[in-house]
């Protein structure tokens, strides 16, 4: 195993352990050993937290697990990201992003999760929370010139709101993107009501969003 290689791997370990101390030192031997930060921080600490996010899906973690393996995964960030920003990778901000769970659902973690991938992927980000009126996404992308609207719905019975206002968001915010995600949510359902892009879990929601954003 490469040097690179054993340093993403245990960036990885710290994020899953929610090893604060192990991030941190991870993170600086990144650093000294003149690696490229960007990748560090999505190969390393984000891929950590992708995993910690499926484990959680599947029932084999809990609530306080993520927010353990997120304080470790910030307090790697915290080294690497001056030197993203040095290298000139990210001198700019990728985009803004408006994200919230829909009226009448209150599951949030995996918006959480999205949210989480989207910052350490660059993006700025407007969180509403859960249990969002749907004209309150269209108000906040208008005012925040958002590129990227990212609606989270976790309930059969909420996803419906999505699909009934697809065309108000096409019509109201035609510079904006829409993505798409949660569990009762897939690739089809994005196609078929016109989202630009759907994220069947929070690692390919980033992907996604960067591709949709040209980043």
């Amino acid at each position: 195993m490469t040097e690179e290689a054993t340093i993403l791997a245990r960036l990885r370990q710290a994020v899953m352990d929610g090893d604060e101390d192990l991030a941190v030192a991870a993170a600086e031997e990144v650093v000294a050993a003149g690696l490229d930060a960007q990748t560090a921080i999505m190969e390393g600490l984000a891929a950590g937290m992708a995993e910690m996010g499926r484990l959680y899906e599947e029932g084999e973690c809990y609530v306080p697990e993520l927010m353990v393996s997120s304080e470790a995964l910030y307090a790697g960030l915290d080294i690497l990201k001056p030197h993203v920003l040095q290298s000139g990778e990210s001198s700019a901000r990728k985009g803004v992003v408006v994200i919230g769970v829909v009226q009448g659902d209150i599951h949030d973690i995996g918006k959480n999760l999205v949210k989480m991938m989207l910052e350490v992927a660059g993006f700025e980000i407007h969180d509403l929370g859960r249990d969002v009126e749907m004209e309150r996404f269209i108000e906040e992308s208008r005012r925040v010139g958002a590129d990227l609207l990212c609606l989270s719905a976790l309930m059969t019975t909420t996803i419906i709101a999505i699909k009934d206002y697809m065309p108000a968001f096409k019509a109201d915010l035609p510079d904006t993107k829409i993505m798409i995600g949660g569990a009762p949510l897939n690739q089809h359902l994005a196609d078929e009501w016109g989202a630009d892009g759907y994220g069947e879990n929070a690692m390919e929601a980033a992907r996604v969003a960067l591709r949709l954003v040209g980043a």
